[in-house]
Parts: C-alpha cells; sequence; structure tokens
C-alpha cells in the first residue's frame, strides 16, 4: 500500500515541479499536490506528496525530512486521514445538558 507524505515548511514561491523533482531523488513519484488558498491561489506552505512504493516513500522521508528547499526546512511525514468536521455552532456538543 502506497503512502501519501505531509510535506510541510514549504516556501510560498515553491512550485509542483520542483517539489516533484526534489521527490524524485528518492524514487518514482506518483503525484504531488501544492495545496492553496481557495480565493487567493497563494500556496499555504505545504503540500501532499505520493510515491510510486512504499521503498521510495520511505526513502524519501529518511532523505528530505529536514532537507532544504527553497531556503526553508522541510517537514516530511507521514499524512494522516483528514479529520472529520462537525457541523453547528454548538462547539461540538450536543444540545442537551443532564443535570
Amino acid at each position: 500500500m502506497v503512502k501519501t507524505l505531509y510535506v510541510g515548511g514549504l516556501s510560498y514561491g515553491t512550485t509542483e515541479a520542483e517539489l516533484r523533482s526534489a521527490f524524485e531523488a528518492a524514487g518514482q513519484v506518483a503525484s504531488v499536490r501544492l495545496i492553496t488558498d481557495r480565493d487567493t491561489g497563494q500556496s499555504k506552505g505545504f503540500a501532499f506528496v505520493e510515491m510510486a512504493d512504499e521503498a521510495a516513500t520511505d526513502r524519501a522521508m529518511t532523505m528530505l525530512n529536514g532537507a532544504q528547499l527553497g531556503g526553508r526546512t522541510l517537514v516530511v511525514n507521514e499524512a494522516r486521514p483528514r479529520e472529520e468536521r462537525g457541523r453547528g455552532g454548538n462547539g461540538g456538543r450536543g444540545g442537551r445538558r443532564s443535570y
């Protein structure tokens, strides 16, 4: 099973092509997704990279976590699944109280 990597600490000017090039040093890259602000299109300073196989994923974490890219220190680790966001304005609490 291929793991997706979280890549943080990116310069706002980093491109998907630069990221792909850096990660290809560890193996074949399946996909690169630079996260941008929905309204402005500005990078949010992080991305998700999926490597083609697990060995490449492990190499990428070892090689690139703490490495420099665009004058910034990268944080590379296994991405965690996105948590469900609760709906409603009650701070996630139920509407009933028991006394």
